[in-house]
């Protein structure tokens, strides 16, 4: 799957924050939907964050995440953390990584506005939970994210502001360049279901 056009700033105009560039290395991963199988690459996640974070859920997830009919946006967030955190134990995932909730005290925590929000800010929503990442705002009160479990896939979708539960920064010792406010135009289709 390749990127829209209309985000081609996240791999031309400027080098997004770490998160960003690890979750746009498995932009368009799918699950399996047609043969009733997972795809080992997403289940694989589990094991990786273990490895990597060696604290994150004390092995319970890797032995537990066995499907990716699981919701698995929390699992994404934490393997871009996890390949993004530099050994640096305060970007690790939270604990409890796998409920969208329990990135709400990840971070550092940002003011809940539209205009706070930049590029590789975690984003939690609520109705239903949601755990993505930030890469822009429209002028129609939507927050653009990639994320994982977004339609069964990586991928870039739109999400209502109202759901906007908790905004989270990653701890920066220099706040990257393209960690910025970005505005990007509304396509005008929201996502609602998630998790």
């Amino acid at each position: 799957m390749t990127i829209p056009a209309r985000y081609n700033y996240l791999v031309t105009d400027f080098v997004p924050p770490i998160m960003v560039r690890a979750a746009m290395g498995m932009y368009g991963t799918y699950e399996n939907l047609n043969d009733g199988q997972s795809n080992p690459y997403i289940l694989a996640w589990a094991d990786e964050i273990e490895r990597i974070c060696p604290s994150a859920y004390d092995k319970w997830a890797a032995d537990y995440y066995n499907s990716d009919r699981i919701p698995w946006c929390g699992l994404f967030a934490a393997v871009c953390a996890a390949r993004s955190c530099q050994a640096r134990p305060e970007r690790f995932p939270p604990k409890g990584y796998l409920a969208a909730l329990s990135w709400s005290g990840w971070g550092v925590g940002v003011s809940r506005s539209l205009s706070n929000i930049l590029v590789g800010d975690v984003i939690v929503f609520t109705n239903p939970t949601h755990v993505s990442i930030a890469v822009g705002v429209t002028n129609q009160n939507t927050v653009v994210c990639l994320g994982g479990n977004q339609t069964n896939s990586v991928r870039i979708s739109e999400y209502a502001y109202s759901r906007v539960y908790a905004i989270r920064r990653p701890s920066y010792i220099n706040r990257p360049d393209g960690a910025r406010h970005v505005v990007v135009g509304s396509t005008g289709i929201l996502s609602e279901s998630d998790r």
